[in-house]
Protein backbone atom coordinates (compact mmCIF):
# COMPACT_ATOMS: atom_id res chain seq x y z
CA UNK A 1 0.00 0.00 0.00
CA UNK A 2 0.99 3.57 -0.68
CA UNK A 3 0.45 5.15 2.41
CA UNK A 4 0.47 4.28 6.03
CA UNK A 5 -3.49 4.60 6.19
CA UNK A 6 -3.80 2.15 3.93
CA UNK A 7 -1.70 -0.31 5.61
CA UNK A 8 -3.67 0.19 8.56
CA UNK A 9 -7.12 -0.19 6.49
CA UNK A 10 -5.37 -3.36 4.96
CA UNK A 11 -3.75 -5.02 7.79
CA UNK A 12 -1.39 -8.10 7.99
CA UNK A 13 -3.34 -11.69 8.32
CA UNK A 14 -2.83 -13.54 11.31
CA UNK A 15 -3.14 -17.30 11.82
CA UNK A 16 -6.07 -18.33 14.19
CA UNK A 17 -7.07 -21.57 15.04
CA UNK A 18 -10.38 -22.93 15.94
CA UNK A 19 -11.06 -26.05 17.60
CA UNK A 20 -14.57 -28.16 17.11
CA UNK A 21 -15.83 -31.21 18.46
CA UNK A 22 -18.63 -32.98 15.80
CA UNK A 23 -21.74 -33.00 17.42
CA UNK A 24 -23.24 -36.61 18.25
CA UNK A 25 -25.96 -36.33 15.41
CA UNK A 26 -23.75 -34.96 12.73
CA UNK A 27 -24.07 -36.54 9.51
CA UNK A 28 -21.16 -37.39 7.13
CA UNK A 29 -19.87 -34.00 5.74
CA UNK A 30 -16.53 -32.74 3.71
CA UNK A 31 -14.45 -30.92 5.98
CA UNK A 32 -14.00 -27.81 3.87
CA UNK A 33 -17.71 -27.41 3.45
CA UNK A 34 -18.03 -28.16 7.40
CA UNK A 35 -15.27 -25.55 7.83
CA UNK A 36 -16.67 -23.44 5.72
CA UNK A 37 -20.21 -23.17 7.39
CA UNK A 38 -19.03 -22.91 11.03
CA UNK A 39 -15.64 -20.52 10.90
CA UNK A 40 -17.29 -17.27 11.16
CA UNK A 41 -16.71 -15.42 7.52
CA UNK A 42 -14.74 -17.85 6.35
CA UNK A 43 -14.56 -18.27 2.49
CA UNK A 44 -13.81 -21.53 0.99
CA UNK A 45 -10.78 -20.96 -0.72
CA UNK A 46 -9.08 -19.54 2.80
CA UNK A 47 -10.42 -22.87 4.09
CA UNK A 48 -8.89 -24.92 1.25
CA UNK A 49 -5.84 -23.09 1.63
CA UNK A 50 -5.16 -24.34 4.92
CA UNK A 51 -5.98 -27.53 3.72
CA UNK A 52 -3.33 -27.71 1.50
CA UNK A 53 -0.78 -25.99 3.95
CA UNK A 54 -1.65 -29.01 6.00
CA UNK A 55 -3.14 -26.87 8.96
CA UNK A 56 -5.95 -29.09 9.35
CA UNK A 57 -5.83 -32.10 11.55
CA UNK A 58 -9.00 -34.25 12.59
CA UNK A 59 -8.12 -36.37 15.81
CA UNK A 60 -4.66 -35.32 15.34
CA UNK A 61 -3.96 -36.35 11.63
CA UNK A 62 -3.74 -34.30 8.57
CA UNK A 63 -6.27 -34.64 6.35
CA UNK A 64 -7.44 -33.39 2.78
CA UNK A 65 -10.69 -31.87 1.56
CA UNK A 66 -12.59 -35.21 0.96
CA UNK A 67 -12.15 -36.51 4.38
CA UNK A 68 -15.84 -36.26 6.01
CA UNK A 69 -16.48 -35.54 9.50
CA UNK A 70 -17.80 -37.67 11.73
CA UNK A 71 -20.05 -37.59 15.03
CA UNK A 72 -16.75 -36.88 17.97
CA UNK A 73 -14.49 -36.12 15.46
CA UNK A 74 -12.06 -33.07 17.12
CA UNK A 75 -10.90 -30.85 14.41
CA UNK A 76 -8.56 -28.20 14.28
CA UNK A 77 -8.10 -25.83 11.59
CA UNK A 78 -5.46 -22.85 11.86
CA UNK A 79 -6.71 -20.27 9.43
CA UNK A 80 -5.40 -16.91 8.10
CA UNK A 81 -7.60 -14.21 9.34
CA UNK A 82 -7.37 -10.64 9.27
CA UNK A 83 -6.68 -9.08 13.20
CA UNK A 84 -9.70 -8.11 14.99
CA UNK A 85 -11.32 -4.72 14.37
CA UNK A 86 -11.00 -1.85 16.54
CA UNK A 87 -12.96 1.16 17.01
CA UNK A 88 -10.92 3.67 17.01
CA UNK A 89 -12.42 7.09 17.83
CA UNK A 90 -11.45 10.24 15.45
CA UNK A 91 -12.15 13.37 15.44
CA UNK A 92 -13.68 13.70 12.15
CA UNK A 93 -15.95 16.33 11.07
CA UNK A 94 -19.63 15.60 10.74
CA UNK A 95 -22.06 17.65 9.25
CA UNK A 96 -24.63 17.85 11.93
CA UNK A 97 -28.63 18.50 10.94
CA UNK A 98 -29.90 18.22 14.40
CA UNK A 99 -28.45 16.96 18.10
CA UNK A 100 -30.37 16.26 21.04
CA UNK A 101 -29.96 14.41 24.47
CA UNK A 102 -31.33 11.17 22.32
CA UNK A 103 -29.88 11.50 18.94
CA UNK A 104 -28.57 13.06 16.42
CA UNK A 105 -28.98 13.19 12.25
CA UNK A 106 -26.15 13.42 10.04
CA UNK A 107 -25.32 14.43 6.49
CA UNK A 108 -23.03 11.45 5.64
CA UNK A 109 -20.90 12.90 2.74
CA UNK A 110 -19.81 10.30 -0.28
CA UNK A 111 -16.53 8.64 0.34
CA UNK A 112 -17.40 7.49 3.85
CA UNK A 113 -18.20 4.37 5.36
CA UNK A 114 -20.59 4.28 7.78
CA UNK A 115 -19.30 1.72 10.16
CA UNK A 116 -15.87 -0.15 9.70
CA UNK A 117 -15.36 -3.65 7.34
CA UNK A 118 -12.32 -4.83 5.46
CA UNK A 119 -10.03 -2.75 3.60
CA UNK A 120 -12.14 0.72 5.55
CA UNK A 121 -11.49 -0.02 9.03
CA UNK A 122 -11.06 3.84 10.04
CA UNK A 123 -11.87 7.17 8.74
CA UNK A 124 -15.85 5.98 9.02
CA UNK A 125 -18.67 7.42 10.65
CA UNK A 126 -18.96 5.20 13.47
CA UNK A 127 -15.45 6.60 14.71
CA UNK A 128 -16.30 10.23 14.18
CA UNK A 129 -19.49 9.30 16.07
CA UNK A 130 -17.43 7.52 19.31
CA UNK A 131 -15.27 10.68 19.31
CA UNK A 132 -18.20 12.91 19.28
CA UNK A 133 -19.85 11.32 22.38
CA UNK A 134 -16.60 11.61 24.21
CA UNK A 135 -14.82 7.85 23.29
CA UNK A 136 -11.07 8.10 23.36
CA UNK A 137 -9.95 4.70 23.99
CA UNK A 138 -10.06 1.95 20.99
CA UNK A 139 -12.22 -0.90 21.48
CA UNK A 140 -11.62 -4.20 19.92
CA UNK A 141 -14.20 -6.10 18.07
CA UNK A 142 -13.26 -9.75 17.86
CA UNK A 143 -13.77 -11.67 14.80
CA UNK A 144 -14.88 -9.16 12.07
CA UNK A 145 -13.93 -10.23 8.87
CA UNK A 146 -16.29 -9.20 6.13
CA UNK A 147 -14.83 -9.03 3.25
CA UNK A 148 -17.55 -8.83 0.80
CA UNK A 149 -20.10 -6.80 2.83
CA UNK A 150 -22.60 -5.01 0.71
CA UNK A 151 -23.96 -1.72 2.50
CA UNK A 152 -28.02 -1.46 0.94
CA UNK A 153 -29.53 2.11 0.00
CA UNK A 154 -31.74 0.98 3.03
CA UNK A 155 -29.92 -2.40 4.93
CA UNK A 156 -30.39 -2.63 8.94
CA UNK A 157 -28.86 -5.81 9.33
CA UNK A 158 -26.25 -4.65 11.67
CA UNK A 159 -22.68 -5.46 10.96
CA UNK A 160 -21.00 -4.61 14.47
CA UNK A 161 -22.41 -6.61 16.94
CA UNK A 162 -24.35 -3.35 18.87
CA UNK A 163 -24.74 -5.77 22.31
CA UNK A 164 -21.20 -5.82 22.29
CA UNK A 165 -20.79 -2.33 21.83
CA UNK A 166 -23.45 -1.47 24.10
CA UNK A 167 -22.25 -3.54 27.16
CA UNK A 168 -20.30 -0.55 28.53
CA UNK A 169 -21.96 2.42 29.62
CA UNK A 170 -19.83 4.56 27.77
CA UNK A 171 -19.89 3.32 24.10
CA UNK A 172 -22.55 4.55 22.11
CA UNK A 173 -22.14 4.46 18.39
CA UNK A 174 -26.19 4.08 17.88
CA UNK A 175 -25.80 3.54 13.95
CA UNK A 176 -29.81 2.45 13.25
CA UNK A 177 -29.07 2.01 9.53
CA UNK A 178 -26.41 2.44 6.89
CA UNK A 179 -25.59 4.05 3.50
CA UNK A 180 -23.48 3.25 0.99
CA UNK A 181 -19.91 4.41 1.29
CA UNK A 182 -20.38 6.49 -2.13
CA UNK A 183 -24.18 7.16 -1.86
CA UNK A 184 -24.47 10.69 0.21
CA UNK A 185 -27.15 12.13 2.47
CA UNK A 186 -28.90 11.92 5.89
CA UNK A 187 -28.82 9.23 9.16
CA UNK A 188 -30.03 9.11 12.42
CA UNK A 189 -27.73 7.70 15.08
CA UNK A 190 -28.78 7.02 18.53
CA UNK A 191 -27.51 8.02 21.71
CA UNK A 192 -28.33 5.32 23.77
CA UNK A 193 -29.71 1.38 23.52
CA UNK A 194 -32.90 2.20 24.25
CA UNK A 195 -33.72 4.88 21.70
CA UNK A 196 -31.65 2.54 19.24
CA UNK A 197 -33.94 0.37 19.79
CA UNK A 198 -36.95 2.00 19.20
CA UNK A 199 -35.99 3.58 15.98
CA UNK A 200 -35.02 0.72 14.85
CA UNK A 201 -38.40 -0.87 15.39
CA UNK A 202 -39.37 2.15 13.02
CA UNK A 203 -36.98 1.09 9.94
CA UNK A 204 -38.44 -2.74 10.44
CA UNK A 205 -42.47 -1.21 10.22
CA UNK A 206 -41.59 0.96 7.70
CA UNK A 207 -42.75 4.29 9.54
CA UNK A 208 -39.67 5.94 8.74
CA UNK A 209 -40.12 8.50 6.13
CA UNK A 210 -37.02 8.50 4.10
CA UNK A 211 -36.61 10.10 0.00
CA UNK A 212 -33.58 9.52 -2.13
CA UNK A 213 -32.58 11.85 -5.25
CA UNK A 214 -30.55 10.26 -7.99
CA UNK A 215 -29.19 11.50 -11.60
CA UNK A 216 -29.80 8.99 -13.67
CA UNK A 217 -28.57 8.35 -17.33
CA UNK A 218 -31.73 8.94 -19.88
CA UNK A 219 -35.10 11.23 -19.91
CA UNK A 220 -37.32 9.49 -17.46
CA UNK A 221 -40.68 8.78 -20.03
CA UNK A 222 -43.09 8.73 -17.38
CA UNK A 223 -43.52 11.34 -14.37
CA UNK A 224 -44.29 8.47 -11.93
CA UNK A 225 -43.68 4.92 -11.74
CA UNK A 226 -43.24 1.90 -9.82
CA UNK A 227 -40.48 -0.96 -10.22
CA UNK A 228 -41.39 -3.89 -8.59
CA UNK A 229 -38.61 -6.78 -8.60
CA UNK A 230 -37.36 -9.95 -6.85
CA UNK A 231 -33.72 -9.02 -5.95
CA UNK A 232 -30.69 -11.19 -5.35
CA UNK A 233 -27.06 -11.71 -6.05
CA UNK A 234 -26.04 -11.82 -9.74
CA UNK A 235 -25.64 -14.51 -11.59
CA UNK A 236 -22.70 -12.57 -13.29
CA UNK A 237 -21.15 -11.34 -10.45
CA UNK A 238 -21.71 -12.54 -6.88
CA UNK A 239 -20.54 -8.97 -5.09
CA UNK A 240 -23.35 -7.40 -6.94
CA UNK A 241 -27.25 -7.28 -7.29
CA UNK A 242 -30.04 -7.42 -10.13
CA UNK A 243 -33.22 -8.28 -10.47
CA UNK A 244 -33.78 -12.53 -10.19
CA UNK A 245 -36.24 -14.66 -11.64
CA UNK A 246 -35.28 -17.05 -8.65
CA UNK A 247 -33.86 -17.03 -4.87
CA UNK A 248 -34.79 -13.46 -4.68
CA UNK A 249 -36.39 -11.46 -2.26
CA UNK A 250 -39.19 -9.13 -3.13
CA UNK A 251 -38.59 -5.27 -3.77
CA UNK A 252 -40.42 -2.19 -4.63
CA UNK A 253 -39.48 1.14 -5.39
CA UNK A 254 -41.54 3.89 -6.12
CA UNK A 255 -40.01 7.03 -7.94
CA UNK A 256 -41.23 10.24 -9.40
CA UNK A 257 -39.51 12.39 -12.11
CA UNK A 258 -38.31 15.61 -10.66
CA UNK A 259 -37.00 17.20 -14.05
CA UNK A 260 -35.51 16.29 -16.95
CA UNK A 261 -32.09 17.14 -18.38
CA UNK A 262 -31.32 16.45 -21.99
CA UNK A 263 -29.10 12.83 -21.55
CA UNK A 264 -30.02 12.33 -17.51
CA UNK A 265 -33.38 12.76 -15.06
CA UNK A 266 -33.24 14.38 -11.71
CA UNK A 267 -35.59 11.49 -10.06
CA UNK A 268 -37.21 11.45 -6.34
CA UNK A 269 -37.23 7.64 -4.95
CA UNK A 270 -39.08 6.09 -1.94
CA UNK A 271 -38.46 2.29 -0.86
CA UNK A 272 -40.78 0.22 0.05
CA UNK A 273 -38.80 -2.72 0.95
CA UNK A 274 -34.74 -2.75 2.10
CA UNK A 275 -32.56 -4.39 -0.08
CA UNK A 276 -29.17 -4.28 -0.73
CA UNK A 277 -28.30 -1.70 -4.00
CA UNK A 278 -31.65 -1.94 -4.57
CA UNK A 279 -32.39 1.46 -5.60
CA UNK A 280 -29.55 0.89 -8.04
CA UNK A 281 -30.82 -2.01 -9.17
CA UNK A 282 -34.40 -1.31 -9.83
CA UNK A 283 -33.16 2.12 -11.77
CA UNK A 284 -30.79 -0.32 -13.67
CA UNK A 285 -33.23 -2.35 -14.38
CA UNK A 286 -35.27 -0.25 -16.55
CA UNK A 287 -32.59 1.14 -18.09
CA UNK A 288 -32.04 4.25 -16.31
CA UNK A 289 -28.74 3.17 -14.64
CA UNK A 290 -27.56 6.06 -12.00
CA UNK A 291 -25.10 8.00 -13.38
CA UNK A 292 -21.55 7.50 -12.59
CA UNK A 293 -22.57 3.98 -10.65
CA UNK A 294 -19.37 2.07 -11.09
CA UNK A 295 -20.44 -1.36 -9.74
CA UNK A 296 -23.81 -1.50 -12.54
CA UNK A 297 -22.04 0.79 -15.43
CA UNK A 298 -23.37 3.86 -14.85
CA UNK A 299 -19.68 5.48 -15.14
CA UNK A 300 -20.14 4.73 -18.69
CA UNK A 301 -21.35 6.58 -21.58
CA UNK A 302 -24.89 4.91 -21.60
CA UNK A 303 -26.28 8.23 -24.24
CA UNK A 304 -25.30 7.98 -27.74
CA UNK A 305 -27.42 11.12 -29.68
CA UNK A 306 -25.91 14.31 -31.25
CA UNK A 307 -21.93 14.43 -30.86
CA UNK A 308 -22.53 17.69 -29.48
CA UNK A 309 -24.55 16.26 -26.09
CA UNK A 310 -22.02 13.24 -26.36
CA UNK A 311 -19.57 15.94 -25.67
CA UNK A 312 -21.30 17.29 -22.61
CA UNK A 313 -22.27 14.32 -21.63
CA UNK A 314 -18.64 12.83 -20.92
CA UNK A 315 -17.43 16.29 -19.35
CA UNK A 316 -20.13 15.52 -16.39
CA UNK A 317 -18.61 11.43 -16.54
CA UNK A 318 -15.08 13.25 -15.69
CA UNK A 319 -17.00 15.75 -12.88
CA UNK A 320 -18.01 12.24 -10.94
CA UNK A 321 -16.25 9.57 -9.21
CA UNK A 322 -19.20 7.62 -7.58
CA UNK A 323 -23.16 6.86 -8.17
CA UNK A 324 -24.99 10.40 -7.98
CA UNK A 325 -27.79 9.05 -4.91
CA UNK A 326 -28.39 10.94 -2.41
CA UNK A 327 -30.54 10.27 1.02
CA UNK A 328 -31.97 13.50 0.55
CA UNK A 329 -35.20 13.67 3.33
CA UNK A 330 -35.82 11.54 6.63
CA UNK A 331 -38.59 11.67 8.80
CA UNK A 332 -39.02 9.77 11.96
CA UNK A 333 -41.19 10.19 15.61
CA UNK A 334 -38.61 10.86 18.27
CA UNK A 335 -38.84 7.67 20.54
CA UNK A 336 -38.69 9.84 23.68
CA UNK A 337 -40.47 13.13 22.98
CA UNK A 338 -43.09 11.48 20.49
CA UNK A 339 -42.77 14.43 18.26
CA UNK A 340 -42.90 13.95 14.34
CA UNK A 341 -39.56 15.20 13.38
CA UNK A 342 -38.85 15.34 9.47
CA UNK A 343 -35.46 16.78 8.00
CA UNK A 344 -34.38 17.73 4.27
CA UNK A 345 -30.71 18.58 3.30
CA UNK A 346 -29.19 20.09 -0.15
CA UNK A 347 -28.21 17.64 -3.29
CA UNK A 348 -24.70 17.48 -3.05
CA UNK A 349 -22.07 19.39 -5.22
CA UNK A 350 -20.94 16.82 -7.27
CA UNK A 351 -24.89 16.58 -8.78
CA UNK A 352 -25.51 19.67 -8.67
CA UNK A 353 -22.45 20.66 -10.99
CA UNK A 354 -23.52 18.59 -13.44
CA UNK A 355 -26.86 19.47 -13.47
CA UNK A 356 -25.42 23.43 -14.10
CA UNK A 357 -22.81 22.02 -17.03
CA UNK A 358 -25.67 20.69 -18.24
CA UNK A 359 -28.05 23.81 -18.17
CA UNK A 360 -24.92 26.06 -19.00
CA UNK A 361 -24.53 24.60 -22.51
CA UNK A 362 -28.21 23.62 -23.24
Amino acid sequence: MSSDFDNRNYPEYIEKEFAFKVAKGQTPERIDQYLTKYIYNATRNRVQKAIDDKKVTINGKVVKSSRKVQPNDEIICKIMKAPPIELLPENISMDIIFEDDYLIVVNKPAGMCTHPGFGHRYGTLVNAVLYHFGMRNAIEIDDYDKENEEDGEEDNDNVINEAEIFASDSIRPGIVHRLDKDTSGLLVIAKNPQVHAKLSAQFANRTIEREYNALVWGEMKDDYGIIEGDIGRSPRDRKLFAVVKKNGKYAKTEYWTLARYKFVSLVKLKLHTGRTHQIRVHLNSINHTVFGDPAYGGDKMLYHGLPEINKIANRCLKNVNRQLLHAKTIGYTHPVTNEYLKFDSELPEDIKTVIDIIKTNF
